[in-house]
């Protein structure tokens, strides 16, 4: 037991109180914001001219190189789905604030309607919810170093653009309860799926950043902002630092996002005292199940879950494997083996995955009876750990 306070006490300390990251305290920042394009790297696959420009607008506003008024970063993230829009504003969020905490997530679909708007700033004198504050300007008073999400940006009601220019411009908001709310050290990243038909329908790979294999970023980004200023008007436009095109992943992409998600299961299991080793056929088999043009890499996860995962969980059930197991998994017959040793564990169960075209398959139950066969309904929204 220590007998004295540290460093590391007190300012676990002052950032209870003040919502300042402990990593913004004890580091210097600078040295930090240096190594930002490789830190956000480990987490997210890819997408680097959207990595570089983030990194690059955060490093000059702290560098003191823009308007103190206003907040740190504002963003408009552009792509198809599942190419790492929202996993880059969590990268940020724990990368710059400490942990993923420190991201304010709001999907604006909620936010089409005019009188939904209030629920931002909270519901004005004499309404019920008047006490609790808005959704929005709550969250920042609390956590005034924050990255904040605003989701599908396009569906919101034309009010939302009324609150979101005044953050914009000025850095604060008023609530509705006459509290002033400090965004000036807030991020804001704005996602839409706006030009995401003209980055799918580009090349087989989207668009690539060279001359010589189709269309470049920059064209691709040219027209896209095309697009979007029909869609928002100009004086918004003006006050966002960046608009950021992701592009379509390309394989070699999604085969590194198998990797980082076989990492984190290997995190799980490794509490177990059991490793897992992935073969170059498992992993193609991965690539080939969970990637879906439309979706992106979000059927990765429900991919590993049902090729992986499940079968591991009924072998960790069936038996108690000793400290230092290490299960293999590889390809055969269109589905995953998992050996220990050579010998198969957690049998074969195959499953179709949402949103491809294949018959149902029985699952297998015990002394090979078959049992019933469920379909299991389409869910477009599929999480994408690492996407």
């Amino acid at each position: 037991m220590r007998a004295s306070i540290g460093e590391d006490e007190i300012a676990e300390i002052v950032s209870m109180w003040t919502g300042i990251p402990v990593v913004k305290i004890t580091e210097a920042e600078s040295k930090k914001l240096l190594r930002m394009e490789d830190e956000l790297h480990q987490r997210l696959i890819g997408q680097d001219p959207a990595v570089r420009a983030v990194s690059k607008a955060i490093r000059r506003s702290r560098a003191g190189l823009k308007d103190p008024r206003r907040p740190t970063g504002s963003f408009i993230f552009l792509g198809p789905s599942g190419v790492g829009k929202t996993e880059l504003a969590r990268t940020l969020a724990a990368f710059l604030f400490g942990d993923e905490d420190h991201l304010v997530q709001i999907d604006m679909s909620e936010y089409m309607e005019k009188h939904s708007v209030s629920r931002l700033i909270g519901a004005p004198p004499g309404y019920v919810g008047h006490e609790e504050g808005g959704q929005l300007t709550e969250a920042v008073r609390r956590k005034p170093y924050s990255v904040i999400l605003f989701d599908e940006i396009e569906k919101a009601h034309p009010d939302v653009f009324n609150i979101l220019l005044q953050i914009l411009e000025d850095g604060r908001l008023t609530d509705a309860q006459g509290r002033t709310v400090d965004f000036r050290n807030a991020i804001l990243i704005m996602t839409s799926n706006i030009g995401a038909e003209s980055i799918t329908k580009d090349t087989p790979l989207g668009f690539t950043q060279t001359p010589d294999r189709g269309m470049t970023y920059d064209d691709m980004k040219s027209r896209i902002t095309g697009e979007l200023k029909r869609v928002f008007r100009p004086e918004f436009l003006n006050r966002v630092d960046e608009v950021i095109v992701f592009h379509k992943l390309e394989r070699a992409e999604i085969s590194s996002i198998v990797d980082l998600m076989i990492d984190r299961l290997r995190e799980q299991t490794a509490v177990s005292g059991i490793s897992v080793e992935l073969t170059d056929a498992g992993r193609e088999l991965l690539v080939e199940k969970g990637y879906d043009p439309m979706l992106g890499a979000r059927p990765l996860r429900r991919a590993i879950q049902r090729y992986i995962e499940d079968k591991l969980s009924d072998a960790m059930l069936e038996r108690s494997f000793p400290e230092g197991t290490v299960v293999v998994v590889d390809a055969q017959d269109d589905d995953t083996v998992l050996t220990v040793d050579g010998e198969v564990v957690g049998g074969t169960v195959e499953l179709p995955m949402v949103g491809l075209d294949e018959p149902v398959t029985q699952v297998a139950g015990p002394a090979g009876r078959s049992g019933g066969a469920e379909a299991e309904s389409p869910d477009a929204g599929g999480a994408a750990a690492g996407v």
